[in-house]
Protein backbone atom coordinates (compact mmCIF):
# COMPACT_ATOMS: atom_id res chain seq x y z
CA UNK A 1 0.00 0.00 0.00
CA UNK A 2 0.94 3.20 -1.16
CA UNK A 3 -0.42 6.97 0.20
CA UNK A 4 0.35 10.01 -2.87
CA UNK A 5 -0.06 13.54 -1.77
CA UNK A 6 0.29 15.73 -4.39
CA UNK A 7 0.30 19.75 -3.72
CA UNK A 8 0.14 22.79 -5.94
CA UNK A 9 2.91 25.05 -4.63
CA UNK A 10 6.08 25.12 -2.65
CA UNK A 11 5.86 24.81 1.22
CA UNK A 12 8.43 27.30 3.39
CA UNK A 13 7.01 27.44 6.73
CA UNK A 14 9.60 25.61 8.46
CA UNK A 15 7.24 24.73 11.27
CA UNK A 16 4.87 22.83 9.07
CA UNK A 17 7.64 20.93 7.75
CA UNK A 18 8.88 19.93 10.85
CA UNK A 19 5.22 18.88 11.48
CA UNK A 20 4.69 16.92 8.57
CA UNK A 21 8.20 14.92 8.29
CA UNK A 22 7.20 13.72 12.02
CA UNK A 23 4.12 12.14 10.77
CA UNK A 24 6.31 10.89 7.73
CA UNK A 25 8.37 9.49 9.98
CA UNK A 26 5.39 8.02 12.05
CA UNK A 27 3.77 6.32 8.84
CA UNK A 28 6.83 4.42 7.66
CA UNK A 29 5.71 1.56 10.06
CA UNK A 30 2.56 1.23 8.25
CA UNK A 31 2.96 2.78 4.45
CA UNK A 32 5.17 4.36 2.14
CA UNK A 33 3.79 7.95 1.63
CA UNK A 34 5.05 10.00 -1.38
CA UNK A 35 5.09 13.83 -0.66
CA UNK A 36 4.57 15.54 -4.62
CA UNK A 37 4.59 19.11 -5.16
CA UNK A 38 4.27 20.64 -8.29
CA UNK A 39 5.08 24.29 -9.36
CA UNK A 40 2.01 26.58 -8.72
CA UNK A 41 1.60 29.21 -11.14
CA UNK A 42 1.47 33.13 -10.95
CA UNK A 43 -2.20 34.68 -10.43
CA UNK A 44 -2.14 38.15 -12.33
CA UNK A 45 -3.62 40.50 -9.67
CA UNK A 46 -7.32 41.29 -10.43
CA UNK A 47 -7.05 38.10 -12.94
CA UNK A 48 -10.55 37.45 -14.64
CA UNK A 49 -12.50 34.68 -14.37
CA UNK A 50 -10.57 33.28 -17.38
CA UNK A 51 -7.08 34.40 -16.42
CA UNK A 52 -8.11 32.19 -13.34
CA UNK A 53 -9.32 29.32 -14.83
CA UNK A 54 -5.88 29.31 -17.71
CA UNK A 55 -3.87 29.18 -14.18
CA UNK A 56 -6.13 25.95 -12.67
CA UNK A 57 -5.93 24.22 -16.08
CA UNK A 58 -2.25 24.11 -15.89
CA UNK A 59 -1.71 23.32 -12.59
CA UNK A 60 -3.96 21.08 -12.92
CA UNK A 61 -2.32 19.58 -15.84
CA UNK A 62 1.08 19.24 -13.67
CA UNK A 63 -0.67 17.27 -11.29
CA UNK A 64 -2.53 15.31 -13.86
CA UNK A 65 1.15 14.04 -14.79
CA UNK A 66 2.26 12.97 -11.69
CA UNK A 67 -1.14 10.40 -11.05
CA UNK A 68 -1.00 6.85 -13.24
CA UNK A 69 -4.37 4.70 -14.50
CA UNK A 70 -4.89 2.63 -11.97
CA UNK A 71 -4.34 5.12 -8.41
CA UNK A 72 -7.60 5.79 -6.46
CA UNK A 73 -7.65 10.00 -6.63
CA UNK A 74 -9.42 11.55 -3.84
CA UNK A 75 -9.68 15.27 -4.07
CA UNK A 76 -9.77 17.45 -1.25
CA UNK A 77 -12.73 19.84 -1.98
CA UNK A 78 -14.26 22.19 0.47
CA UNK A 79 -17.73 21.81 -1.36
CA UNK A 80 -18.04 18.14 -1.00
CA UNK A 81 -18.71 15.14 1.35
CA UNK A 82 -17.21 15.00 4.84
CA UNK A 83 -16.48 11.92 6.98
CA UNK A 84 -15.08 11.37 10.24
CA UNK A 85 -12.02 9.87 11.30
CA UNK A 86 -12.95 6.34 11.86
CA UNK A 87 -15.19 7.01 8.36
CA UNK A 88 -11.90 8.06 6.77
CA UNK A 89 -10.15 4.76 7.77
CA UNK A 90 -12.77 2.63 7.00
CA UNK A 91 -12.87 3.84 3.78
CA UNK A 92 -8.94 4.22 2.78
CA UNK A 93 -8.92 0.24 4.19
CA UNK A 94 -11.63 -0.81 1.80
CA UNK A 95 -10.04 0.99 -0.81
CA UNK A 96 -7.11 -1.43 0.35
CA UNK A 97 -8.29 -4.55 0.49
CA UNK A 98 -10.29 -3.67 -2.71
CA UNK A 99 -7.31 -3.74 -5.12
CA UNK A 100 -5.92 -0.31 -5.25
CA UNK A 101 -1.90 -0.22 -4.32
CA UNK A 102 -2.12 4.10 -4.43
CA UNK A 103 -4.12 6.10 -2.73
CA UNK A 104 -3.72 9.83 -3.99
CA UNK A 105 -4.81 12.57 -2.22
CA UNK A 106 -4.69 16.25 -4.43
CA UNK A 107 -4.22 19.36 -2.85
CA UNK A 108 -5.01 22.21 -5.10
CA UNK A 109 -3.37 25.46 -4.87
CA UNK A 110 -4.76 28.87 -3.84
CA UNK A 111 -7.54 28.85 -6.93
CA UNK A 112 -8.81 25.02 -6.12
CA UNK A 113 -8.42 22.40 -8.58
CA UNK A 114 -8.78 22.52 -12.42
CA UNK A 115 -11.77 21.06 -14.59
CA UNK A 116 -9.31 18.25 -15.31
CA UNK A 117 -8.84 17.35 -11.88
CA UNK A 118 -12.35 17.12 -11.00
CA UNK A 119 -12.86 14.69 -13.87
CA UNK A 120 -10.19 12.72 -12.86
CA UNK A 121 -11.03 12.56 -9.19
CA UNK A 122 -12.90 9.09 -7.83
CA UNK A 123 -13.64 10.65 -4.73
CA UNK A 124 -14.44 14.12 -3.10
CA UNK A 125 -13.80 14.53 0.22
CA UNK A 126 -13.98 17.89 2.15
CA UNK A 127 -12.21 17.99 6.16
CA UNK A 128 -14.07 21.05 7.13
CA UNK A 129 -16.84 23.70 5.79
CA UNK A 130 -14.09 25.84 6.91
CA UNK A 131 -11.33 27.14 5.02
CA UNK A 132 -7.26 26.45 5.42
CA UNK A 133 -4.66 27.53 3.67
CA UNK A 134 -3.68 24.79 1.27
CA UNK A 135 -0.24 24.27 2.88
CA UNK A 136 -1.99 24.13 6.59
CA UNK A 137 -3.80 21.69 4.99
CA UNK A 138 -1.12 19.48 3.77
CA UNK A 139 0.02 19.09 7.74
CA UNK A 140 -3.71 18.49 8.66
CA UNK A 141 -4.23 15.34 5.74
CA UNK A 142 -0.90 13.63 7.18
CA UNK A 143 -2.10 13.68 10.92
CA UNK A 144 -5.10 12.10 9.60
CA UNK A 145 -3.79 9.68 7.15
CA UNK A 146 -1.42 8.43 10.07
CA UNK A 147 -5.25 8.57 12.74
CA UNK A 148 -6.61 6.25 9.99
CA UNK A 149 -3.45 3.13 9.78
CA UNK A 150 -3.66 4.10 13.51
CA UNK A 151 -7.52 3.15 13.53
CA UNK A 152 -7.26 0.58 10.73
CA UNK A 153 -4.29 -1.48 13.14
CA UNK A 154 -6.49 -1.05 16.36
CA UNK A 155 -3.85 1.01 18.17
CA UNK A 156 -4.17 3.52 20.62
CA UNK A 157 -4.08 6.75 19.41
CA UNK A 158 -7.84 7.96 18.35
CA UNK A 159 -9.93 9.32 21.05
Amino acid sequence: MKIKVITVGKLKEKYLKAGINEYLKRLQAYTKVELIEVPDERIPERASLAEEEKVLDKEGAKVLSRIKDKEYVILLDVQRKQMDSVSLASFIESKMVGGYSTITFVIGGSLGHGKEVYKRADYRLSFSELTFPHQLMRLILMEQIYRCFKIINHEVYHK
